[in-house]
């Protein structure tokens, strides 16, 4: 009974806002901006974010759900681009506090009490998303070397995953054990992403682009002016 008044709660609130908002925000948006003030704008755009986000935590306890959802509704409008130019330096402040907290919530400890589980964990997130990945990719018929680079980045859990966890341990649903697991294996399948992306780069066959300044980039412009050269002997 409750899991089903939960689910009509965020039902009711995500059409309301798609609907409701999506004509109210880019409207009111529109209006601020007519201000001309650059700071009161700004304002808006925190206080809408932050509005609509406090709304869904007190009506089914998910801050991040409101957010994601006063993303989409601004992105909306038609200043969409300027609102998300505008809450550039709050993202990054906030991302670094973000991985600050989730650095104190790490126990470095798990990966000693529980190895087999964590690397378990972690094989789940690399090998079984990366072949479910494949899968989808093949049946809609694109390349080897499309599927293998989404297979690579999705060989990861990220931000979001850390707040379904920490939420999964409010409501009592995980333990947290389980969130220690998690996390850790988040941590290690990002850390490990880049040496993924350079695996599926050779299995797949393409050459990565020369580093800018390096002997082979400054060859390979040297090259290309040749054969625009030749291809237009006029300018020669």
């Amino acid at each position: 009974m409750n899991i089903g008044w939960t689910l009509l709660k965020v039902g009711l609130f995500v059409a309301g806002m798609l609907v409701v908002g999506g004509r109210l925000i880019p409207w009111l948006l529109v209006r601020i901006a007519h201000t001309r003030s650059r700071e009161l704008f700004t304002l808006g755009v925190l206080a809408i974010a932050l509005g609509i986000a406090w709304l869904a935590y007190y009506l089914f306890h998910s801050f991040a759900l409101g957010a994601f959802l006063a993303g989409l509704v601004m992105n909306a409008s038609p200043l969409g681009h300027n609102a998300a130019e505008r809450s550039l330096p709050l993202r990054d402040a906030f991302a670094v506090l973000f991985f600050v907290s989730v650095g104190m919530l790490f126990d470095p400890m798990i990966l000693v009490r529980d190895p087999l589980a964590v690397l378990g964990v972690l094989a789940i997130v690399i090998v079984g998303k990366s072949l479910a990945a494949l899968v989808i990719t093949h049946g809609f018929k694109l390349d080897r070397s499309t599927g293998l680079t989404v297979a690579a980045s999705l060989a990861q859990i990220g931000e979001f995953s850390f707040i379904l966890a920490a939420l999964g341990v409010y409501l009592g649903a995980m333990s947290r054990e389980t969130h220690d697991l998690i996390l850790a294996a988040a941590l290690l399948s990002i850390s490990l992403n880049p040496f993924v992306f350079l695996l599926t780069d050779r299995m797949g066959g393409r050459p990565r682009p020369p580093v800018a300044g390096s002997p082979e980039a400054k060859q390979a412009a040297i090259d290309h002016a040749a054969e625009k050269a030749a291809s237009n002997p006029a300018t020669a």
